[in-house]
């Protein structure tokens, strides 16, 4: 098992890396998440034309490379339909390796995060081998132990175009010496039954990602609302280890739990919640700063919020803050210092968002 943070027991997943600080998916925000004392690192996983396994948020990817300015791309953009959604753009299953590492990343979110723009045009599209060998070398260097937590994407789709995510990742964490359920991995998938053919191949733990919103992509009869029940729950707890919840899920609009954390747990689940970001875009009226969605708000109070609500884990993009943070012994005061400040509020709060 990779480490906790000492001072908590909550696991510091780092959401596509140090996100916050560099653009995502790269080795450089790996690393940085690392040395900000990450548990664990966050790589989403899509395939290239020949069967390559690269770290991108989504498969599509103008947003995140500059392949949009590549002339000997240009007839490669296309439109496709992938879980029900059509997306027109360049898709990672059209590109050989050798094409994709020319590419070079930019920063997703330019307008909340300016900063990490200057990072634009630095760094290739790492794959999940460059990935693990980063870690390993981390690993020797601090003498501690930091996990990975891969997210297969879109794996139905996937299957209809001749790759078989669960397949080839599991074939590739085995041979690197990932097994068992003692390892320092979590699968984390949206879909159902790439999850329970993961169950099958391997001891390695696996979390159910659940979406306030909609239902698996691999059954249009489900519902994710259906995941959260008891009965789901239980359902959900006969192939998976853990949830990865979105953080509405799990507190509700006063940042009190729902009672989601308790019952996933008396299911034998572990509760993992996403994403805890620290710019007022992503983060609920009550702890933002400001009406600057890029401005600074309030997140440490919603990391003690998540701790005390019971959370096993917490994706972010930020481990810089959280890790201090839950290394700190008086997290109370900082909750008692928000509600004595908020009380003073006249504006009407509204719901907590859903956090992408």
């Amino acid at each position: 098992m990779a480490q906790q943070n000492e001072g908590s027991g909550m696991l510091i997943i780092a959401h596509r890396g140090a996100s916050g600080d560099r653009p995502e998916h790269t080795l450089a925000a790996y690393d940085l998440a690392i040395d900000q004392g990450a548990d664990y690192i966050e790589p989403d996983l899509v395939p290239t034309r020949d069967g390559v396994l690269v770290a991108r948020h989504e498969n599509e990817i103008s947003g995140t490379t500059d392949v949009a300015d590549r002339i000997e791309f240009a007839d490669r953009r296309t439109t496709k339909v992938i879980d029900g959604e059509e997306l027109t753009g360049w898709f990672t299953e059209d590109f050989t390796l050798a094409e994709l590492r020319t590419l070079r990343a930019r920063e997703r979110l330019p307008d909340i995060r300016p900063q990490n723009t200057r990072f634009d045009g630095l760094y290739q599209v790492p794959t999940l081998a460059e990935i693990i060998q980063l870690v390993r070398a981390r690993e020797a260097e601090t003498g501690r132990d930091i996990g990975i937590y891969p997210e297969i994407k879109h794996p139905t789709y996937f299957i209809g175009e001749g790759h078989d995510l669960a397949a080839m990742l599991v074939e590739q964490l085995h041979a690197a010496g990932y097994e068992g359920e003692g390892a320092p991995v979590f699968i984390q998938s949206f879909d159902v039954e790439p999850l329970r053919r993961l169950d099958a191949m391997t001891d390695i733990r696996l979390v159910q990602l659940i979406s306030p919103e909609g239902g698996p992509a691999d059954d249009p009869e489900s519902s994710y609302a259906d995941m959260v029940t008891p009965e789901g729950l239980a359902e959900v707890a006969t192939y998976a280890d853990g949830v990865g919840v979105a953080i509405p899920l799990v507190l509700n609009a006063q940042g009190q739990s729902t009672g989601l954390i308790s019952a996933a747990h008396q299911a034998g689940l572990l509760v993992h919640a996403w994403t805890a970001r620290k710019e007022n875009a992503f983060l609920p009226d009550l702890l933002r700063s400001s009406e600057d969605d890029a401005a600074w708000g309030n997140m440490p109070v919603l990391l003690v919020l998540l701790e005390f609500a019971g959370v096993d884990g917490v994706f972010t993009d930020d481990p810089a803050i959280a890790v201090p943070l839950y290394q700190q012994e008086d997290r109370e005061n900082l909750l008692r210092a928000f509600a004595g400040a908020d009380r003073d509020r006249d504006e009407p709060r509204r719901s907590m968002p859903i956090i992408p």
